[in-house]
C-alpha cells in the first residue's frame, strides 16, 4: 500500500498529520540518508524514517539592548523573534546556524539598523564548500533579489543588482571539499551563497543554488561586532566533524 509521506510518518510517530508535515518541511526526516523532501509524495506505507532533532536554542549573550541568539539549523528567524518578543535586527536563513541578533528597544535598534546601512558592521561566516580553494578571494559581484509566494531567489545582475561584497579565506581542505572563512561587507539576500556558487564552490548543501545533496546547508554565522558589542557561536558538531 501507499500514502502520503506525513500521513505515513504521522501514524509511526503517533502525532498529528501537521505536525508531520512541518517536519519533512523543516527538512528533518530522512528515508536512510536521503532526505524526505516532498510531504505529500506517496511513498510505501511500511517505510521507515529517521527524524532529526533541532538543537535547543542558546543565549549567547542578553542586557538591556540587545538579546544574541545561537540560532540552530531549521528554526526560522521569524520563529525565534515571535517567541522571544523582541525584534529581528537581521535573518539567517532556516538551514543556516550561528549568531542572530534581537533588539530591546527603538533607540538602539535606529542606532543598530545605521551601523549596519553604513557597513561598519562586522559580519564572518564559516561555509564548507565544494571543491579545492587554495587562496583568498574577494568577490566583489552586484545581486539581485527576487521575492516569489513568499520566497525569494538571489542572481548576479550587472544592471539591476545592488552592490555585494564578499571576502574569502580558505581554512582547510578535506578530500574535494574546502572549509572557508567568508567576511561580508554588504548584507544581501543569499549573498554568500550566491557568489560562492558563481565562483564555482557552492556551499555543501545548497541545492538552490548547484550546491551537493546534504543534511543541512553547511553555512554558519560565526561571528558579529556591531557598536560596543562582538558576539561568537562556536561552530556546531557537523561542521567539525565534517565527513
Amino acid at each position: 500500500m501507499r500514502d502520503k509521506a506525513y500521513k505515513v510518518l504521522a501514524k509511526q510517530l503517533d502525532i498529528s498529520n501537521k505536525k508531520a508535515k512541518e517536519l519533512i518541511d523543516r527538512g528533518l526526516v530522512y528515508i536512510g540518508n536521503r532526505k524526505v523532501k516532498i510531504a505529500r509524495a506517496e511513498i510505501d506505507t511500511k517505510t521507515k524514517f529517521r527524524v532529526s532533532q533541532i538543537p535547543k536554542l542558546k543565549v549567547i549573550f542578553e542586557d538591556e539592548n540587545i538579546l544574541a541568539i545561537d540560532k540552530p539549523a531549521f528554526l526560522t528567524s521569524e520563529e525565534i523573534e515571535k517567541d522571544s518578543g523582541y525584534k529581528l535586527l537581521h535573518r539567517l536563513d532556516k538551514e543556516t546556524s550561528g549568531v542572530l541578533l534581537l533588539v530591546k528597544n527603538e533607540e538602539f535598534r535606529e542606532k543598530a539598523i545605521d551601523e549596519f546601512k553604513k557597513g561598519e558592521v562586522y559580519k564572518e561566516y564559516i561555509a564548507w564548500v565544494e571543491g579545492i580553494l587554495a587562496e583568498e578571494l574577494t568577490i566583489d559581484l552586484p545581486i539581485l533579489t527576487i521575492k516569489k509566494n513568499n520566497r525569494a531567489k538571489s542572481k548576479i545582475s550587472y544592471s539591476k543588482g545592488k552592490e555585494a561584497l564578499t571576502k574569502i579565506t580558505p581554512l582547510e581542505i578535506i578530500s574535494k571539499y574546502t572549509k572557508i572563512k567568508a567576511v561580508i561587507k554588504t548584507g544581501r539576500t543569499h549573498q554568500i551563497r550566491v557568489h560562492l556558487s558563481r565562483v564555482d564552490h557552492p556551499i555543501v548543501g545548497d541545492a538552490l543554488y548547484g550546491g551537493k545533496e546534504w543534511n543541512r546547508i553547511m553555512l554558519h554565522a560565526k561571528k558579529i561586532k556591531l557598536l560596543d558589542y562582538s558576539f561568537e557561536a562556536n561552530e556546531p558538531n557537523e561542521f567539525i566533524k565534517f565527513i
